[in-house]
């Protein structure tokens, strides 16, 4: 893989793992296993040639994740940086050495424990709590206000003594150990899954919009920087933890304080000895500088401050054997693999499990079963196989293949997997798979797709359980006496109270969700189809666009169109690398030079004459060549060909609402009109649909995409916009909202 394709690739997976953190709060992968891919981009960027990407999208210069949309936004008063991670005494030491470079005396630093929570911030006016945001994208936050307000350790009024115009309180949200452990007894009595970690499950809380149930939770919050402060004479970090003190917040403790590299050091060690002992997750230890004068001169790179560290402490590892490797399936087919261990006793716990997360893994640290390994726990929290001690490995141990010892089927439905080109992971691509039955029938049902009403995942967990339902288009085979018979869960609080007795699904509720199903079978469009079937890369708007170029779902087996896309993109993939000025891989004499070059000029005439051929259908970016491509496979596949016979059998061929493969051309007016050729994305909420929107615009002779790029000429914005307001803002693209909108159409 060229140094291109591989930061390119590093970007895209640093990012789905910052939206699994940060906004889902459903992590893939440890602490030091995301540290290592950030560093391996760095690194990369670092010594990377010319301008090979915008380095202003890349994860190395931005923070977290987007905003939720659940949630009011809100701009910072001051960015919430992160804070860079130090791995070394050495790399410390470099961080020493640059601070002392840049000051004219040598600072006095303070030192305290990295708190595994989720940054919050706390706004007082006039010593009100004002409000309260998460960290966010770094520049604009989640209100989260009324759930911050259930917290006992935060208060909602300062002291009359100390109450400025201004003051920012940043700090963590967390779950103390206790407290968390107690939380999940409560939940597994009430048959509730448990939380994966106390961070999971405070990011979980947090997003939960009935502040009532908020209440029930065990948060807390611990204080560790100063953020916007009008009034308030501070001059350092010591004036801010006495502030914190007068107004009975709790500072981050323990912390030390010192002047030379040998006095941090011992700090860092003392505190290694001691976060064993605290009621809370911590993985590393926080080095700031105290005065904030001496913050100021140093300054901050545009995702990190210059005068702060974190070092992160490794994790305890222990040796162990690998007894086996089994299989678990998510709800969204990926297959992951896990290491069955001989139980170890690892950073306080019992250990007998451990994610081998991926194919690539397995052969990348060559994990064979019989071996022994060495595990830890990453983050004190997820257990994982570190490396393999290849001088104990038997001589009986082989290479360990997925495919191969699934024989390529899945253990739960027996139906094919896959590998899509470019991912790592292996997924069952069956449409009636078991395991993944619950969560296609909720999207199935979902209001943008078939919008099934009365059909939401504690019904469709129901209909799974009982049997009545295997996969999504059994729905159409229901009867209205099963439906109504079905006994549906009690309804249960988030610390797993019942709140009502089991309860029957019942005759109105069942005519209703079968008249909702007769509307889908009859009158539901072909991209409503196309995006309720879950298709991997196919979203509302690649479905829309699928949809113009398809009369019904039956033509897109065989579509060429569909072939066209995906064939010019292998074509040029395969330019790329018979390209004479292939970089990664160039030739190795005047001869094969020159085969080159010919075979270059062959493919591009080819990929030329596809192109030729698919200028009358003006296709969209949203149906690029990857979400071609994955139709294609999917109806294609055994999988794609079950859901096609089912729906033959049922009678089921939607049709397109928007059937127009050659486009007409604009009228007159659209051609004259302000917006004519110009591209738009919409986002947020506005008074009308999106769809109205989309076809207001379209009728004007304007083009509707679906994400920000430098090439987008307006953005549309309603209420709550998220991240694609803040990318508009980045790459400078106008910004609209409905009046603005309104008067450029008049």
């Amino acid at each position: 893989m060229s140094a291109a394709d591989r930061i390119q690739f590093l970007r895209t997976e640093l990012d789905r793992h910052n939206r699994l953190y940060y906004e889902e709060a459903t992590p893939e992968i440890s602490d030091a296993e995301y540290d290592k891919l950030f560093r391996e981009l760095e690194e990369l960027e670092k010594s990377a040639e010319g301008d090979l990407f915008d380095l202003a999208s890349s994860p190395t210069q931005r923070v977290g994740g987007a905003p939720l949309e659940a949630f009011e936004q809100r701009e910072h008063l001051r960015p919430m940086l992160s804070i860079d991670d130090v791995f070394s005494d050495g790399e410390l030491a470099s961080f020493y050495q640059r601070v002392l470079k840049n000051l004219p005396e040598a600072p006095l630093f303070t030192i305290e424990p990295k708190i595994d929570g989720v940054a919050c911030s706390l706004v007082y006016r006039d010593g009100k709590l004002d409000y309260a945001l998460t960290r966010g994208d770094g520049s604009r936050g989640d209100d989260i206000t009324e759930n911050v307000k259930t917290i006992a350790r935060v208060p909602l009024q300062l002291p009359a003594d100390f109450s400025p115009p201004l003051f920012e309180i940043r700090g963590e949200v967390f779950m103390r150990s206790t407290d968390f452990a107690a939380l999940n007894e409560q939940r597994t009595e009430a048959g509730l899954p448990e939380f994966v970690n106390p961070r999971n499950a405070t990011a979980g809380t947090l997003k939960l919009l009935d502040s009532r149930e908020v209440a029930k939770r065990p948060l807390d919050f611990l204080a560790h920087g100063l953020g916007a402060n009008e009034g308030a004479e501070l001059s350092s970090e010591l004036d801010f933890r006495a502030a914190l003190v007068k107004c009975g917040i709790l500072p981050n403790e323990p912390h030390w304080e010192a002047r030379t590299l040998d006095e941090i050091l011992a700090a860092v060690r003392e505190l290694d000895e001691k976060r064993h002992h605290l009621d809370y997750g911590t993985d590393g230890a926080v080095v700031k500088v105290n005065d904030f004068s001496q913050r100021e001169t140093l300054g901050s790179t545009s995702r990190a401050p210059r005068w702060a560290a974190a070092f992160k402490y490794p994790p305890e590892q222990q040796e162990t054997g690998l007894r086996d490797i089994t299989i678990q399936i998510g709800r969204t087919g990926v297959l992951t693999p896990v290491a069955e261990l001989d139980p170890v006793f690892v950073s306080g716990t019992t250990v007998s499990r451990a994610t081998l997360h991926n194919q690539e893994e397995i052969e990348r640290k060559d994990i064979r079963i019989g071996d022994t390994v060495l595990v830890e726990k990453a983050g004190e929290i997820i257990p994982q196989v570190v490396s393999v001690v290849t001088a104990k490995r038997p001589e009986t141990a082989k290479p360990y293949s997925l495919p191969d010892a699934l024989n390529h089927r899945c253990p739960s439905c027996g139906g094919p997997i896959e590998q899509e080109k470019g991912f790592v992971a292996w997924r069952c691509v069956s449409f009636s798979c078991p395991a993944q039955a619950v969560t296609r029938i909720t999207h199935f049902s979902a209001r943008k797709a078939l919008d099934l009403d009365g059909l939401g995942e504690s019904v469709a967990t129901k209909l799974v359980e009982t049997e009545l339902v295997r996969t999504p288009l059994d729905l159409f085979t229901l009867s209205e006496e099963a439906l109504a018979d079905l006994m549906l869960d009690p309804a249960r609080s988030a610390t797993g109270e019942a709140i009502s007795k089991e309860r029957r699904y019942g005759e109105k509720r069942a005519r209703t969700l079968l008249a909702s199903l007769e509307k889908a079978r009859t009158e539901m469009p072909l991209n409503r189809w196309l995006f309720a079937m879950g298709i991997s890369h196919i979203g509302e708007s690649s479905a829309r666009e699928a949809a113009r170029l398809h009369q019904k779902l039956s033509d897109l087996e065989k579509s060429p169109i569909l072939e066209k896309i995906t064939a010019a993109a292998n074509l040029e993939e395969q330019q790329k690398e018979v390209s004479p000025r292939n970089s990664a891989n160039p030739p190795k004499d005047d001869r094969e030079k020159a085969d080159r070059t010919k075979k270059y000029a062959e493919l591009k005439t080819e990929v030329a004459q596809i192109r030729r051929e698919l200028e009358e259908y003006a296709v969209s970016p949203d149906l690029g060549p990857v979400a071609a491509a994955s139709l294609r496979t999917f109806f294609q596949s055994e999988a794609g060909q079950d859901v096609l016979a089912k729906l033959a059998e049922l009678q089921i061929d939607p049709q397109s609402d928007n059937y127009a493969p050659v486009p007409v051309p604009p009228t007159a007016a659209a051609a004259d009109s302000a917006i004519a050729g110009k591209t738009f994305v919409i986002t947020g909420t506005l008074s009308e649909s999106r769809g109205h929107f989309k076809d207001l615009i379209e009728v004007n002779g304007g083009k509707v995409t679906g994400s920000i790029s430098k090439k987008t000429d307006y953005l549309l914005a309603g209420d709550k916009a998220g991240s694609k307001l803040t990318k508009a803002e980045s790459l400078g693209v106008e910004i609209l909202d409905e009046a603005a909108f309104s008067s450029l159409l008049a």
